[in-house]
């Protein structure tokens, strides 16, 4: 699908994966809504893209309140008349301790940004991509959702989910002409591997500090790069794409086939 003269809607808008997606389609000639929580950081999005040139418009949301995930799929409509790309973006970390040592329940929420959001995104999108004529959904995974990830458990957890949930709507394709599919990135240099030092103790985050500079982290325009090549693609349905460092990003079959 080409993306000039499209409508795009991302959540996370503000930061990293999002505002670099952001950012990307605008420069293609996307209409963008950009959806985030943190309200500055969505309108120093929105500032860079009118500074660029581009259109785009803020609507500060809670995606893990449905109704504001409902309200930011209406806006895209009532601004920009319809919806073509849906970027579910939006995520965080368990942060320090990890399960099971954390808080009780304090999984919770990451569960609900990281997959309940993402479900009850693609939910709210659907019947208005369908109305615009079809359209691309894409889902933020992460390496963490196709291997272990022994630092934060509920992270993997959800992240297994939404690749998942990608690749068993692949239906989608040709029952609505709507193709969801997921980006399953490494480590980027975003704020969000950095958030949950905050809450470690001195020893430990010592400890992480030098193994995340060690890393070679991806570059959020990189990951960006990716979202645009899988929106481009007609024929990219139901599928897992694997970003790393340095490499070219790759489709990840499923483990097993059935049937």
């Amino acid at each position: 699908m080409e993306v000039n003269g499209k409508v795009a809607l991302v959540t996370g808008a503000g930061s990293g994966i999002g505002r670099a997606t952001a950012l990307a389609l605008a420069e293609a000639g996307a209409r963008v809504v950009l959806a985030d929580v943190d309200e500055a950081g969505g309108c120093k999005t929105l500032r860079a893209i009118d500074a660029a040139g581009g259109t785009a418009a803020f609507l500060k949301i809670d995606v893990t309140r449905e109704e504001d995930v409902d309200r930011m799929v209406a806006y895209a409509e009532e601004a920009f008349g319809a919806l073509h790309v849906l970027h579910n973006n939006a995520g965080i970390n368990m942060g320090w301790p990890s399960f099971p040592d954390a808080a009780r329940g304090a999984w919770r929420r990451t569960v609900a940004v990281n997959l309940c959001a993402v479900i009850a995104g693609i939910e709210a999108a659907v019947p208005l991509i369908k109305r615009s004529g079809g359209g691309v959904i894409i889902n933020s995974a992460s390496l963490a959702g196709l291997v272990a990830y022994e630092a934060d458990p509920v992270y993997a957890a959800t992240k297994h989910g939404v690749v998942g949930l990608t690749r068993s709507l692949a239906s989608l394709k040709e029952e609505a002409n709507i193709r969801v599919n997921c980006i399953c990135p490494g480590f980027v240099d975003t704020p969000l591997p950095r958030r949950r030092l905050a809450d470690m103790p001195a020893a430990e985050r010592a400890g992480w500090e030098a193994a995340l500079a060690r890393l070679p982290m991806i570059a959020p325009a990189d990951v960006a790069d990716v979202v645009l090549e899988i929106i481009r693609d007609d024929g990219m349905a139901g599928q897992a794409v694997s970003v790393t460092h340095g490499e070219p990003y790759r489709v990840v079959p499923a483990p097993l086939a059935v049937g």
